[in-house]
């Protein structure tokens, strides 16, 4: 329990300074949106494109992979489905709730969870990987798709082919996966620069968290009793509860069953994938929300409420199956 407090405590510490800030007015109106574009079109891509370009896109292939593989595309096709069929989404809304359900916090909690409680993340790291180079560039062309100015066949292909110039994060991760595969390396200087302004993402998209949870339509207050607006509140809310489910429970769940009785991972594997797999909503869904125009609340209320609930699947999953070491 130590472990999982300490990892969680930046999230949540982080989260309260950007809600204080949003509170005080202190970086004007704007702030929300300024820090989010910096996020998606700096930080981020500096990050991604370092942990890439230092990374073998190969390590992945391996059977714990697969087992994690299996439960991220299972869950993120259930919620592309229920916020369709259930709530009345749209294709980009759809990707949001897809995203929201089964992409996981796998940087600023997946690391320090896996150190503590696994003793070693570079599982973790072959995650991120996963979740750069595939899942991801799935995500961000469905948002691209579904927000997309037009319509027909041609379109749409065209914004399809063009998109990866267009996202700065598709464009900083293939330009990584480019680095990695020729050998290449960067001057240490540049390097270093490209470390410095990485390790700003994760930071800088809490405090964005923070100061959206001030942002919240008068719907959301609790003088709105009655009529559609109060009818769409009760919708945003049961769809966040579909959304967390999925993601702290159905998740976890099918990666254990792929990777316990179908695959047969050895103890120590099987934990590292189920506790992986049972990580909270990373906030990159609330970001690529916001960049795209999106409503924000429900990316934003599944990170928050998805952290909460973890904390229980996380300690259940590490006391069921942490009987054994590696």
């Amino acid at each position: 329990m130590h472990a999982l407090l300490s990892a969680f405590a930046p999230i949540w510490t982080l989260t309260a300074i950007g809600y204080a800030v949003g509170r005080s007015g202190l970086l004007g109106e704007q702030a929300e949106a300024v820090l989010g574009r910096f996020v998606f079109h700096v930080a981020m891509p500096a990050a991604l494109f370092t942990m890439v370009s230092g990374a073998r896109p190969a390590a992945f292939a391996n059977s714990s992979m697969v087992a994690f593989a299996a439960g991220t595309a299972l869950v993120c096709g259930l919620g592309f489905v229920a916020a369709g069929r259930l709530f009345g989404r749209g294709t980009a809304d759809r990707a949001i709730g897809s995203m929201a359900s089964g992409y996981v916090n796998s940087a600023n909690l997946g690391i320090p969870v896996a150190v503590q409680v696994l003793g070693d993340a570079s599982f973790v790291a072959q995650i991120i990987l996963f979740q750069v180079l595939l899942v991801s560039p799935v995500i961000l062309t469905l948002l691209d798709t579904g927000t997309g100015t037009g319509s027909g066949k041609g379109v749409v292909v065209r914004r399809m082919l063009t998109m990866p110039v267009r996202n700065p994060i598709i464009m900083a991760s293939l330009l990584g996966v480019v680095v990695s595969a020729l050998g290449l390396r960067l001057p240490h200087a540049l390097a270093h620069s490209f470390d410095l302004l990485g390790a700003a993402a994760v930071p800088t998209a809490l405090i964005t968290l923070g100061l959206s949870l001030n942002g919240r339509p008068v719907a959301d207050g609790p003088t709105e009793r009655t009529g559609p607006a109060q009818s769409t509140v009760r919708a945003k809310r049961a769809e966040v509860v579909v959304t967390v489910a999925l993601k702290t429970l159905v998740q976890p769940l099918i990666a254990f069953v792929v990777g316990g009785p179908l695959l047969h991972l050895p103890d120590h594997q099987l934990m590292a994938v189920v506790l992986c797999s049972a990580l909270p909503t990373a906030q990159n869904a609330f970001i690529y929300a916001q960049q795209y125009g999106l409503d924000t609340r429900v990316a934003r209320d599944s990170v928050v409420a998805s952290t909460v609930v973890s904390m229980a699947t996380l300690s259940f999953a590490t006391w069921a199956l942490g009987t054994t070491g590696p």
